[in-house]
């Protein structure tokens, strides 16, 4: 793994802790321009109630916010921009990332549910869009590292968790699993 990639993930991760710690879930991430982080965050769905707020669009709301990271109105805030983000950015995030005109993002392990960067669609480059570029996603930087996060919270009962899990399921008798397969290929 690149160092450059691996210093920005490993901040990322940072941010998935502190989501795990505060119980949501576990996605962290960072966005880095001209080698500077200007925005991190970490998903704060429950802390909230609001099902919209993953990490990634909590970063690009201080990045908005903050006259000097936007100092010029552009249609494309974030094309000069990376963004470093523990779980493949879900469909909603995906397509907003695209909306921003972000340069490029790297994340670590796939998001088999709701996977907007290829894994369930390709919203960064596969969907034709008459004005928004595509952007390349990279993925598995800390993939296991990333899996593993995400395997301690759900298999706690999550009882604040109003976003995360569709229905609420007794997980008293799992046991977490510390054996990370490789990725199922894709169609």
């Amino acid at each position: 793994m690149d160092s450059v990639h691996g210093q920005w993930m490993r901040e990322a991760m940072v941010m998935a802790e502190e989501a795990l710690a505060a119980s949501e879930v576990p996605v962290g991430c960072v966005f880095v321009r001209d080698g500077v982080i200007i925005a991190k965050a970490r998903n704060r769905t429950n802390e909230l109630r609001n099902a919209t707020r993953h990490a990634e669009l909590e970063a690009i709301d201080s990045i908005m916010a903050d006259g000097s990271l936007t100092p010029e109105i552009s249609e494309y805030p974030l094309s000069n921009t990376t963004l470093y983000v523990t779980v493949e950015p879900c469909i909603m995030c995906a397509s907003a990332l695209r909306q921003m005109g972000i340069k490029e993002v790297f994340y670590g392990c796939a998001n088999d549910r709701f996977g907007g960067c290829g894994s369930v669609l390709g919203v960064n480059e596969r969907l034709p869009h008459p004005t928004h570029p595509s952007y390349s996603a990279t993925g598995g930087y800390y993939r296991e590292e990333a899996i593993m996060l995400l395997r301690r919270f759900y298999i706690t009962e999550n009882t604040n968790g109003i976003f995360s899990s569709p229905i609420p399921k007794s997980k008293a008798n799992r046991v977490l699993k510390t054996i990370v397969g490789p990725d199922l290929p894709r169609p």
